[in-house]
């Protein structure tokens, strides 16, 4: 068993930022166990183990079960076995922001193909509700589009700075 407390800082601060940044996922319509799970592994220099975070967080590793399986399904998170054990240990992949937003979306082709096939069968935009639908696909492709600039843009900046290039870096 590794070391609980947080890496780095002050431990009662650390915890602050897990469940403020949690709740402020949340708010936003991310599952909260979830975020709670991605900022305890994200506030720690070594991989977790699902006991290991739930001793964090304060919960059973059964309640981390279904975030981490929401959080590796998503890229958020890195399952890797532990050598020797049953267990497997949690870490961030590199870049996690990036994977999560920009390599999952296929989730705005879904969109399309789906609302394209709405868009024939609703007879094109010849009708309110068919220019509705076209509206949505087109919207889609836009932010799909948009998606794929940024992440040019993305990788791009980390080349340049060897990092995320924000304040605290």
């Amino acid at each position: 068993m590794t070391d609980q407390r947080p890496s780095g800082g002050n431990e009662e601060e650390v915890h602050l930022f897990v469940e403020r940044m949690a709740m402020a996922f949340a708010d936003v319509g991310f599952p909260r166990m979830a975020a709670r799970v991605l900022f305890a592994v994200m506030s720690a220099d070594d991989p977790l183990t699902a006991a290991e975070i739930g001793e964090r967080l304060g919960v059973s590793a059964a309640a981390v079960s279904g975030a981490v399986r929401y959080l590796t399904q998503f890229g958020m998170l890195v399952r890797e076995p532990v050598k020797g054990s049953r267990r497997d240990r949690y870490r961030m992949p590199d870049n996690p922001w990036y994977e999560a937003t920009i390599t999952k979306t296929g989730l705005y082709k879904n969109f399309i193909d789906i609302a394209s096939g709405g868009v024939a069968a609703l007879q094109g935009r010849g009708t309110p509700a068919g220019e509705r639908v076209a509206e949505m696909r087109d919207f889609f492709l836009f932010v799909q589009e948009e998606i794929d600039s940024l992440g040019e843009r993305w990788r791009a900046r980390r080349a340049a700075t060897g990092h995320g290039g924000g304040p605290e870096d």
